[in-house]
């Protein structure tokens, strides 16, 4: 300690062999001992291409429902769902089913597992909002459509022969009044592939057609609306936004299959996707002078 009070770290001098004076500085006060790190000697910072990696995972779980936000916000703002089709929903719905059962037979990457069982919940979510949007208005209905049961009763509402599922009529074919009829149909295609599944899980045809059937109903996500768009020679009340994350998520996802060796299944019908994708731009430019057709 110096006469102001301030302490001095000691210069350490040591004699070298040759005759000379070595000067080290000892280890600051600050510093942590080596023995307190030691435990953690273990450890390493993860590496650039393993952030990338985790990231790309990310965005494959949640990737898929971020394109679907715009549309579920346009309708909700907005009030009409004329504009979107919903066998859309009942595209994915398929495809995603179809892919969690696939997974059982051959398993692939957990991120796709994730992703299918989050879009799932999320069409079925934008499927209620769309028949809740469809029906709020009406004041006399022309028909009730239902899977099966009675219908529930509504207020101001003029109650018509119910229709059920089981009658096989293809005109009313997702199409039906209420939402509970969504989640029935649901359940049951559910049930009925899932103990298919489990009867012929040895089968190594079978787990490749339902796989090939899964990312091919995926592929033909846009061809309903596509074709509705052609319809209506309009792509009024249709989300650009979401198109446009369509093409955008669709090109990373077909490039994630090719670099993560994913089923050829998978790439193949990710590049058929893509083209889908481009069309529904072309029909926004054809029709961007029309009026949607009521």
């Amino acid at each position: 300690m110096d006469l102001t009070g301030n302490v001095k770290n000691p210069v350490l001098q040591t004699a070298t062999p040759s005759g000379g004076i070595l000067t080290t500085m000892p280890t600051p006060d600050y510093m942590i001992p080596a023995v307190l790190l030691e435990p953690f000697s273990g450890l390493t910072m993860p590496s650039l291409l393993e952030m990338i990696s985790i990231g790309c995972q990310g965005a494959m779980i949640f990737g898929g429902v971020i394109p679907f936000i715009p549309q579920y916000l346009d309708i909700k703002r907005s009030g009409n769902a004329d504009g979107f089709s919903t066998f859309v929903c009942l595209n994915l719905l398929i495809a995603n089913i179809l892919r969690i059962l696939f997974w059982f037979g051959r398993h692939f990457e957990l991120p796709l597992l994730a992703q299918s069982i989050i879009m799932v919940f999320t069409m079925l979510a934008l499927t209620e909002i769309c028949v809740r949007v469809k029906h709020k208005g009406e004041i006399v209905a022309s028909k009730e459509h239902k899977f099966s049961g009675e219908a529930p009763p509504r207020i101001n509402r003029t109650i018509s022969p119910v229709r059920k599922f089981v009658d096989f009529d293809r005109a009313y074919f997702w199409k039906w009044t209420y939402f509970e009829s969504y989640v029935q149909f649901t359940v049951v295609f559910t049930v009925l592939v899932g103990l298919t599944t489990w009867l012929f899980l040895d089968n190594m045809y079978y787990v490749e057609t339902i796989g090939f059937l899964a990312v091919f109903a995926e592929a033909m996500l846009g061809a309903p609306q596509f074709h509705r768009n052609f319809i209506n020679k309009s792509t009024h009340g249709m989300s650009k936004k979401m198109v446009a994350m369509w093409t955008c998520g669709d090109c990373f996802k077909t490039g994630y299959f090719i670099v993560r060796h994913a089923p050829a299944q998978f790439w193949i019908c990710g590049m058929l996707q893509v083209g889908i994708d481009i069309s529904i731009f072309l029909q926004v430019y054809c029709y961007r002078n029309k009026a949607a057709i009521s």
